[in-house]
């Protein structure tokens, strides 16, 4: 079981969202009230004025950092690369998730230190 698993176990109708190329899903500052999974597509996220970016797949949770931080604010854009079908968790749902199944909070962790890494690698010299 991984984040989205969680996610989609807790979600009800209407939680899924398509989004169409290109289309911005969230901009930097704007106040977030929801993370995101990827059931299809790809999303890239991307900041400081798109000089850092990466690309997110289906499996894979973004946007839970407004969740979790006290000014509930987007540090980045994100924007469909492709044609998408994304599951919405608000912020209740994830604080629920959290009590509820502290696995869910593991596997968001696990999965945010693999993207980080991969970022690490990306930006390594030498």
């Amino acid at each position: 079981m991984n984040a989205l698993d969680t996610i989609r176990a807790l979600a009800s109708e209407g939680e899924v969202i398509t989004v169409q190329p290109g289309e911005l899903i969230f901009r930097s500052g704007e106040s977030g009230a929801c993370m995101f999974g990827v059931l299809e597509g790809e999303v890239q996220l991307s900041w400081n004025s798109d000089s850092g970016h990466e690309q997110i797949h289906a499996g894979d949770v973004f946007g839970a950092g407004a969740l979790v931080t006290s000014e509930h604010r987007r540090y980045g854009d994100a924007k469909a690369l492709t044609a998408c079908r994304l599951l919405v968790m608000n912020r209740e749902k994830f604080l629920f998730a959290v009590q509820e199944s502290p696995m869910f909070a593991i596997e968001l962790l696990g999965s945010i230190d693999q993207r980080l890494r991969k970022l690490k690698d990306c930006t390594r010299i030498g």
